[in-house]
């Protein structure tokens, strides 16, 4: 019988670790490229990227990297709920005249848990 509830325990404490494991919060943008068009000389451009948690934890994003200095990006440190939207806003500093692609990088705890938006246009 002590056998029996033994084994019993284990495969318990197994399945319950593996639902755990399971749950994992999930990015859906609504685009992740966005073209700017033209934009005027030294007037940085803004964007936001709007997402949804279509997961079953929540998001937690750790990090939003730009591929350059002339990048930067802004997004919420609170966690974003299964259901609930979020934004990553990205800033473009136009400097330098001429065609433009700057990526950034969102680093997070989601079932992908690195991904890369993208910002491109033409500065005059």
């Amino acid at each position: 019988m002590k056998k029996l509830l033994s084994i019993a325990t284990v495969l318990v404490a197994f399945i319950s670790f593996t639902a755990m494991a399971i749950a994992v919060g999930e990015f859906k943008f609504e685009k992740e490229t966005h073209d700017f068009g033209t934009i005027p000389f030294n007037k940085p451009a803004s964007f936001e990227f709007g997402f949804t948690n279509t997961g079953d934890a929540p998001i937690i994003v750790s990090e939003v990297a730009p591929s350059c200095g002339c990048s930067v990006a802004d997004f919420s440190k609170a966690p974003i709920k299964p259901g609930d939207s979020g934004k990553i806003k990205v800033t473009y500093n136009a400097a330098t005249k001429g065609p433009f692609t700057k990526s950034f990088t969102v680093k997070s705890n989601t079932k992908t848990p690195v991904k890369t938006l993208t910002v491109k246009g033409n500065v005059e």
